[in-house]
């Protein structure tokens, strides 16, 4: 009888240790799915990189424009300093949601002026860094901002092949275009943009710098709005 009693709470006891790991097991099985799910759809969208955020307390700096490329006023009250990447798809998403709004009720109207500096981010878009060259070289040349809507209208070919066919296109000299970017005779200045950028605390793109005020970003057009409608004010 004795023995009986022992047998069954042995038994009971082995039932309930499985039950547990078969629980155990399964919790394992959904965390490793879900992780291996993450993954899958990262390697399946090659541009899923997580959007750079403003972050730390807002305050105003002193940014250079560097004389770099610009579209607007000198006398415009507001001077937004842009650092970008022409592979970056944040940076297309501005160039085509936000800027045109910018350009038409800010730039065009003589209260804002736009200027652009390269901040390649070559560790995860192998073409920025030439496609930023030859933006300069198409600057040489007077083209800056046809070259400039070009390379975000084709995003997904930046090769060099493709970087010198757009300036074909655009009919610059490609004589004098191809010698400026096969002879990386604008890198200094590309690296000279990501210095000073990285000197302001810009670490993603698109980063722009309102009178000094820092906005990181695709942010919509009511963010811009915000912000610029604040320094048209004082």
């Amino acid at each position: 009888m004795e023995k009986t009693h022992l047998l069954t709470i042995l038994v009971s006891i082995i039932i309930g240790l499985s039950v547990l790991n078969l629980v155990f097991t399964m919790m394992v099985d959904t965390k490793l799915s879900g992780i291996t799910g993450n993954a899958a759809a990262d390697n399946n969208n090659p541009q899923a990189v997580q959007q750079p955020t403003n972050n730390g307390p807002t305050q105003r700096i002193k940014v250079s424009d560097n004389g770099d490329p610009s579209v607007g006023s000198k006398d415009a009250k507001v001077t937004i300093v842009e650092f970008s990447d022409f592979q970056c798809p944040y940076c297309g998403m501005f160039e085509t949601n936000t800027y045109p709004q910018l350009k038409s009720q800010y730039i065009d109207t003589g209260k804002v002026r736009l200027v652009f500096r390269n901040f390649p981010l070559t560790s995860i878009h192998q073409n920025a860094e030439k496609a930023a060259e030859a933006s300069d070289c198409a600057n040489e040349q007077g083209k800056f901002w046809e070259y400039h809507a070009k390379l975000f209208a084709n995003q997904q070919a930046l090769d060099v092949t493709n970087l010198k066919q757009y300036a074909s296109d655009l009919k610059l000299d490609t004589t004098k275009f191809n010698s400026c970017l096969d002879t990386g005779k604008m890198a200094s200045a590309v690296q000279k943009d990501q210095t000073d950028g990285s000197s302001y605390g810009v670490s993603g793109t698109p980063t722009f710098y309102i009178n000094g005020i820092k906005l990181v970003g695709a942010q919509p057009f009511s963010a811009f709005q915000t912000a610029i409608d604040s320094e048209l004010k004082n």
